[in-house]
């Protein structure tokens, strides 16, 4: 009985192993989409955010005040993840990221909460870059930050190579997308 196991087994083990790879390809591209959606999402909440404060210009000055009701009516309704300063990071966002398109699904939203706090648009922009073509982990991304790998490479090849920082970066993001198209077709 033991050796009709055996022989059972091994014969659908190359089947059980492709379906295996099937079941993680899928659930990779669901756990993308979701990360996509939400990101949009999160955009689109900061859009209609900085919307309603422009419409009337004293709604700016009450916006914490807005943005703590709000809060409370999503979260009464939706649950966890609508919290003042997260809405705040949603209004943030949209400011920040003028287009929706030119957000990297490949992040996800607390990478993109880290990135927020960058200030100088250039800094945020390499790390940006480099947690996508590094894969780095939101900790990752954190770590990076707290030792100021952007400021150390400028001072490495000296403050007027700042141009130089930012296309190595783009250089790593093209050569990233090169091997995924070349790995693609093979």
């Amino acid at each position: 009985m033991a050796d009709k196991d055996l022989v059972i087994t091994s014969e659908i083990s190359p089947i059980l192993q492709e379906i295996k790879t099937v079941l993680d390809t899928a659930r990779s591209n669901v756990a993308r989409q979701v990360n996509s959606e939400l990101l949009n999402t999160y955009w689109n909440i900061g859009r209609i955010i900085c919307e309603y404060e422009q419409t009337i210009p004293q709604r700016a000055d009450y916006g914490k005040q807005t943005l703590k009701e709000l809060s409370k009516e999503l979260t009464k309704e939706f649950g966890k993840g609508f919290s003042r300063s997260n809405l705040q990071n949603m209004r943030q966002f949209y400011l920040t990221y003028e287009k929706c398109q030119t957000v990297s699904g490949k992040l996800s939203w607390s990478h993109y909460c880290e990135l927020l706090a960058i200030s100088d648009s250039d800094k945020r922009s390499f790390y940006e870059k480099e947690a996508v073509n590094s894969n780095w982990s939101v900790r990752e991304l954190k770590r990076q930050m707290e030792s100021s790998l952007f400021e150390r490479l400028l001072l490495s090849r000296g403050d007027a190579n700042k141009e130089q920082v930012l296309e190595l970066a783009l250089l790593r993001a093209d050569r990233a997308e090169n091997h995924k198209a070349y790995a693609g077709s093979c």
